[in-house]
């Protein structure tokens, strides 16, 4: 029983020792990443319509809409809540070119051992060439994967954004056009 649940944590270790000290870095940038796009998944689609709801409410609440200084404060409404939804995607655009970056560091550090091991011994050894290159593969496929589910997800919520921008703006004009009318 013990084995079975300890057998994803030896996958890992297994996994981090054949792609070298490299993998763990694209790892760690793979926690942060994750962290950033569950916490943007939760802001917009949970807190967001919350914050989106209480500022119509309140610009409903409004008895005068029409004058400069209203709409003034409706731009600053919008401009609130679309800084709300644009927070983090900056950190999480950071993290996609940041993940290959490092697995070219991993191949670049495995194929300085597969030159190392041809230098240190005077015939070819092959099973240290082979560790090389393998090292350099796996810390760039790992590089890869974190970077494509990271410009996945960068993708995701900036069209989400930009919906959202759109649809809060045309909110905004149907309760100017109808002072009644519930979003």
């Amino acid at each position: 029983m013990l084995e079975t649940l300890l057998l994803p944590v030896h996958l890992l270790s297994d996994f981090l020792d054949s792609g070298g000290w490299v993998v763990g870095w694209i790892l760690i940038a793979a926690l942060v990443m994750w962290t950033l796009v569950l916490e943007r998944g939760w802001y917009l689609w949970k807190i967001h319509p919350l914050r989106r709801a209480a500022v119509l409410a309140e610009w409903r609440a409004r008895s005068e809409r029409d004058s400069w200084a209203a709409q003034r404060i409706r731009a600053a409404m919008v401009s609130q809540l679309q800084l709300g939804l644009e927070s983090g995607i900056s950190l999480i655009k950071v993290t996609v070119p940041m993940a290959p970056l490092l697995g070219l560091l991993g191949t670049v550090t495995g194929m300085l051992q597969v030159f190392d091991a041809m230098t240190s011994a005077s015939n070819a050894d092959t099973r240290a060439m082979a560790d090389g290159i393998s090292h350099a593969m796996i810390a760039t496929m790992a590089g890869l994967v974190v970077s494509l589910i990271g410009l996945f997800f960068t993708h995701l919520f900036s069209s989400r954004i930009q919906r959202e921008t759109a649809r809060l703006n045309e909110l905004f004009d149907l309760l100017d056009a109808r002072p009644g009318a519930a979003p």
